[in-house]
This record gives structure tokens, sequence and C-alpha cells, in this order.
């Protein structure tokens, strides 16, 4: 109620006079620093800009505004001399005949629901907005209105455009000062945060300021605001964390042009919007400029940090692989690096590779998803693998890398020449090379198998990666795994005579080699191995031979008719 009788002015001198009666140091801490605050305390001793928490992790940044142009906001609305306006009594809402006009009156978008109520284009934008917000889903979304009765539309439009979709009207509600006491609306702002309803809230200046909810994710704006701070304060509700809901960054939607309108003078800028990592490594590539190779910089880092809160385990073990870190350490140690090292470190050509490798990687997300209902119809089916390759180029790109590095990759050559000697961790070196450009397992099974059924019935196979290495490089026929291990253990029990209690271990030992590449003696010290006393006691009830044995076994697994290696 004091904002009726006092303005900013009168607000801050009374304010300056608390401050200044006392003789002491004064320390301010301000999330929205302005003239007035400067005045009164000089120029910030530190600043820790929102650009900077984004970059550190401490805060989501927001994506490419959404901007909503309709017809109305384009062109505006115009009424012509002698035509007749229908008005409304703000505070009794009596409609008045209004009487022909004696001049033309014209409303741009910055009054628009402030000095002509226009129930259409809000209904279009609405139209348009809620076809990317998901009511049922864990993310909230904050709408900004003009004003109460401004509010009261807004809800009612929503609630009819979802009733098709069965959304209870508790999803969508109205939380400002008018919906009762401090009591009243303190209970609909904990609502707010900790219920499922509502997940769209609609509010004036109530929710601007003061509030936390972590699990918006989506803003949008039906109103101007003319003023900095408050611009910033209103984006500031949605940069918090939320982790298990799985936000990455926060949408902002703007039918009324107020990002535009307030973008150059904004210190929330948009850290990393939607370029991906190949794009920014062609920026950092063409810019010479030390301040805008910095500025780059900070914006890789900053989707670093985005990134590193939606990858998936596959994508974030190659990363901490090939460049010995995980995201969020990545993208400080390069802040950290002056600007020409960070560069040079950037387009290395490991990093660009793992960068690019992190642009494909898709983890589905909780948010929200248009739903469509339009027709359609297959017309063809094809597959796209490694970078977008037939099958056959894919198998044969792969055959040439395994020739080109035999004897470049220690694990490679070792698979080659003396595969019994190839451990667990050396073949899952090897692995995270070949995932880096792109050779997987599942796809060059997936194109060997669509090559060699074109036309036929399905008689799939699947071989391991050291089928497929061993096939490139020495010629050997590719057998899946499964007939691999059983023949290996068929040798095995043919040339000796085991007692009951060996083929008792025998048999759990193939079982567990059925899951695992590569039989390793350190297999027999994990798990429920560990827990019978592992590889010591095991040892024992082979008469202390089971390291012949297993030397034995891995000939027999390897002993595929290949050519020896060179």
């Amino acid at each position: 109620t004091e904002m009726i009788y006092w303005n900013q002015s009168d607000y801050v001198s009374k304010y300056r006079m608390v401050i200044e009666y006392f003789d002491a140091v004064k320390v301010a801490m301000t999330a929205t620093p302005a003239l007035h605050t400067t005045q009164i305390f000089g120029k910030p001793v530190f600043t820790y800009s929102y650009r900077e928490a984004v970059i550190d992790g401490w805060l989501v940044d927001h994506d490419a505004p959404h901007n909503i142009i309709t017809k109305l906001r384009k062109e505006g609305i115009h009424y012509r001399r002698g035509e007749q306006v229908v008005m409304v009594d703000p505070v009794t809402g009596e409609l008045l005949n209004g009487a022909d006009l004696p001049d033309e009156l014209n409303f741009d978008v910055d009054v628009f629901n402030r000095k002509v109520i226009t129930e259409n284009f809000n209904r279009t934008v609405f139209k348009e907005v809620c076809n990317g917000l998901n009511p049922f889903g864990p993310d909230k979304t904050l709408i900004y209105a003009v004003d109460d009765r401004h509010a009261d539309m807004i809800v009612q439009i929503i609630r009819e455009i979802y009733q098709a979709n069965d959304v209870p009207a508790e999803a969508v509600r109205k939380i400002t000062g008018a919906i009762g006491d401090r009591e009243i609306v303190q209970k609909a702002i904990r609502e707010y945060k900790n219920e499922k309803y509502p997940t769209i809230a609609v509010t004036v200046d109530l929710l601007t300021t003061g509030i936390d909810v972590p699990q918006i994710t989506t803003l949008v704006f039906v109103r101007r605001v003319r003023s900095r701070i408050l611009f910033e304060q209103m984006l500031g509700r949605a940069t918090r964390l939320c982790p298990e809901i799985g936000k990455t960054h926060f949408e902002i939607y703007d039918a009324v042009g107020v990002y535009e309108s307030l973008e150059d003078i904004t210190n929330m800028k948009a850290v990393s919007p939607s370029a991906s990592f190949a794009d920014l490594l062609q920026e950092l590539r063409i810019t010479e400029d030390e301040a805008e190779v910095a500025n780059v910089i900070s914006r890789i880092s900053a989707k670093l940090h985005r990134k590193s809160r939606h990858i998936s385990p596959e994508a974030l073990e190659q990363f901490r692989y090939r460049l010995g870190n995980d995201l969020k350490g990545y993208a400080r140690y390069v802040k950290s690096l002056p600007v020409k090292e960070g560069k040079a470190q950037l387009l290395s050509a490991t990093t660009v590779q793992v960068l690019q490798m992190l642009d494909s990687d898709y983890v589905e997300s909780t948010n929200a998803k248009v739903i469509d209902y339009h027709e359609d119809q297959l017309i063809e089916h094809t597959r796209g693998f490694g970078k977008g390759q037939k099958p056959e180029d894919y198998l044969e790109s792969f055959g040439e890398f395994i020739r080109t590095n035999m004897n470049e990759i220690d694990a490679l050559r070792i698979l080659c020449t003396k595969p019994s000697n190839l451990t667990r961790a050396g073949l899952k070196s090897l692995m995270m090379e070949l995932e880096a450009h792109e050779f997987t397992e599942k796809q060059l099974n997936t194109a060997w198998n669509e090559i060699k059924n074109q036309g036929m019935k399905n008689q799939d196979i699947a071989a391991d990666i050291i089928a497929f290495i061993r096939r490139q490089a020495l010629g050997s026929p590719l057998i899946s795994h499964e007939e691999r291990v059983q023949k290996a253990f068929a040798r095995l029990r043919q040339n000796h005579q085991f007692n009951a209690i060996q083929k008792a271990w025998l048999d759990r030992i193939e079982k567990t080699m059925m899951k695992e590449p590569v039989l390793d003696p350190s297999l027999l010290n994990e798990g429920a191995y560990r827990q019978e006393g592992g590889f010591t006691v095991i040892d024992r009830r082979f008469g202390g031979g089971l390291d012949a044995i297993l030397d034995e076994l891995n000939q027999y697994l390897y002993d595929d008719g290949g050519a020896a290696a060179l």
C-alpha cells in the first residue's frame, strides 16, 4: 500500500537517511545494482554477474527467447474518427458507452492490456504458448500479466485451451495480492512450489521478487516492462538449479517485445543459446579480437556447464577419457587459461572431436513436447551410421581406421598380435578411442546385419567389438560372442578330465564370460567370486593350475582362423 503514497525517490531518501545516520563502515550487497545504490555506497568493489554464475554452474541460463508476433502486435490497434468505442471503468468494472471519437485512437503493443483490453490478442498468443507447455509435467511456468483483471483473463483463456486435454482447473492459477490476505497468498505460493498443481501460475508483481521455485523452466511476458531492475528480477525467478527435474536452462516466451526492448541494457543476456558446439568452435576459429575470443570461450564454458546437467553416461565417460576431466572441471580449466591458450586448447583436434560428439549426444528431456495431429505415412526407412553414412561405407571406414591405427594404439596392437594379453582396462581404452570416432559395437552389428539381410529373412548375429576388429585386421570370420565362448570352453573340456567341483567352477566362469568381452584373471576377484575367496580359492580347486587353464582358454577364444598379424 505504500506504493500508493510514495514513489521511488521518497523511499530512497528515507533509506538513505537511515544509512547515513550511523557513522560506521557500511557494507552492502545487491542483486540489482542501480544508480541510487552507487550514489549512496559508491561503485562496487566486487561484482559477480549472472553470466559468471552461469559459467561457474551456480545458475542456469536461458535459451534464445521465443518471439511471438501477431497481426495486432505488428500493426497495433487503431480506431478511426467517428467509430464507437466500448469502455470499462477500471474500478467498478462497469461497461460504458463511448461517444463517437473526435480523433483517431491508436494503441501499440506496449500498452496492450494496460490501456486497451484485447482478448483476441491474448487468445492468439496463448494458443501458441500452450503448444510448448506440459501442464502435467514436473516443471513450472510463470506468466507476467499487466494487472489483476488481465491475470483473470489469462487464466480463463488457458483453462479453455486445455479443456479438451482434460487438464484440471487447479493446474492454472492466479497468484496475486488480490486472491486474499497474507496467509492465503503464502499458502498459494507454497502450493505452487511444493505441490503438483498449479504448474502454471499467472502473476502481476507479487512473484517478481522474493520467491524461490527452482522448478520454474518457462517465463511468459505479456506485459511491457521499462525497468531493467524489474526485468532482471523477473528473469531471476527461473535461474535456479533444479537437477531433480533435469533442468538445463529456461525458456522465455515474449509476446510484447520486452526482451528486445531491454536487451541492450540488461546484464542477463543469454550465455549459450541454441548454437551448437560446432557453431561456437567455428566462431572461435574466425575470431581474432581478444575480447571477442574471451566472449566465445565464456559461451562454450557455459554450454559445458549446461550440458553437464543433461548428458548420457556413455558420453560422460567418453568426455572424461578423452579430456581427463568432467564437463564442469574442463569448463573451469579452459576459463582459467589466458585467452590465447584457451582458444588453442578448445581448437585442438581432440577437444573439437569431443565437443562435436556432445552435439550429437541426445538425452530425452523432461521438458514438454508438442502434440501434433497431422496425418503421416512412411515413405522410406534408411539408417545413417557414424556421420550419416550408409552401412557399407560405415564398415569400410571402420576397416580403414583399424588398418591405419593397428600399430599406433597399444590395445589394438595387442588384440591383433597377442590377444591373450589383453586386459579389460586395455579393451575399455580401445573402445573409448573407437567411440570417439563414432565406431560402436551396436552400430557395427546393425550395419553388418543390414547388409547381410538385404532381401533375406533376419539372420542377425551379435558379434563383439573384438570379432569386428580381428575380421578387419586379420580376416577372421565374424562370429557371435556367445559362439566364441562356447567353442573355447568346449575345447577346454575335451582336453582335460575335470572333477565335479572343477566342472561347477568352469560352468560359473563360462556364464560370466557370456557377459564379459575379455577373460581377465582380475574378473575372479570381483562380485560373488570375491565373497567366496576370489582367485586364490578357485586356484586351489584347480590344484594351483588356474593360470594355465585361463591361458589355454584365451588361446581357444582367439583361435579364429585369422591370418597372423604383421
